[in-house]
């Protein structure tokens, strides 16, 4: 086993993205300079859901350098908020500057349909935990006033712009699964503010703030909420309607990167 650091050897991505459900097809357009399982390196989770890969990708995307964690490690698996502290304190010492976070979501808001991409503005922490729970040092308190990074968001909105596409905006709201929310929590989100809901994305960009990098996160909307059809939800359905967003977003965020100095 080997820190991501020495595996990566000479190569320095300037950015990383974790990618969700049924988003691992990314991947295949890096330029790969290296390939490596999670169990393979210090600090990474072997995920247990179905549709994570569980693979770092590191190399060229549209001439960025780049390192693509297809998969992560949920709460909802082990009960670990912090399941990704590992792999997200790797890439920082990898030299990484900035965090591109990705998932599937859930709509709250009937103007915005399952294959819809949402930018996330801001986030709700409704899971009662957080991946910080445990740190000794004053560093812990970590400020999320500016949890997603206003530039980056600048970057996306200007490139989903170019590409023609609708880019959503909205507040994303943390569950700790694993099942899904019921109607009535739905029904608080709204009323709280949340567009979205999901299972992931919170604990890493706490813990991305907490080692100094900038984020900014996606979701990718497979279905509407719990409630607002009638019908029952399913993982299945998650993993269905994922790639057909996904590659939506990953053309959005090869133009973004490219927009990025």
């Amino acid at each position: 086993m080997q820190t991501l650091k020495s595996a990566l050897g000479d190569f320095e991505p300037e950015t990383a993205l974790i990618l969700g459900s049924g988003l691992g097809s990314l991947v295949d357009a890096v330029d790969a300079h290296t390939r490596i399982g999670y169990e393979e390196l210090e600090g990474f989770p072997v995920s247990g859901v179905s549709g994570h890969a569980g693979e770092l990708v590191a190399g060229s995307l549209r001439g960025h350098k780049v390192a693509v964690l297809s998969g992560r490690a949920h709460y909802y698996e082990k009960g670990d908020a912090a399941a990704m502290r590992g792999s997200i304190e790797g890439l920082a010492q990898a030299g990484v500057k900035r965090l591109i976070l990705t998932n599937s979501a859930g709509s709250t808001d009937p103007d915005m349909p399952p294959g819809s991409v949402m930018q996330i503005t801001d986030h709700i922490n409704f899971s009662g935990t957080n991946p910080l729970f445990g740190e000794p040092t004053d560093a812990r308190f970590v400020g999320l006033t500016s949890a997603y990074d206003a530039n980056l968001q600048a970057v996306f909105g200007k490139a989903a712009k170019k590409l023609d596409m609708e880019l959503h905006k909205g507040v994303y709201m943390w569950f700790s699964g694993p099942s899904f929310e019921t109607p009535a929590e739905i029904r608080m989100a709204r009323l709280m503010g949340a567009d979205a809901v999901g299972m992931s994305t919170v604990p890493e960009a706490i813990l991305a703030r907490f080692v100094g990098l900038h984020v900014a996160a996606f979701s990718v909307v497979t279905n509407f909420a719990a409630g607002m059809t009638g019908g029952e939800l399913s993982h299945d359905e998650t993993k269905e309607m994922a790639p057909k967003g996904g590659q939506k977003l990953a053309r959005l965020i090869e133009a973004g990167l490219q927009e990025i100095i």
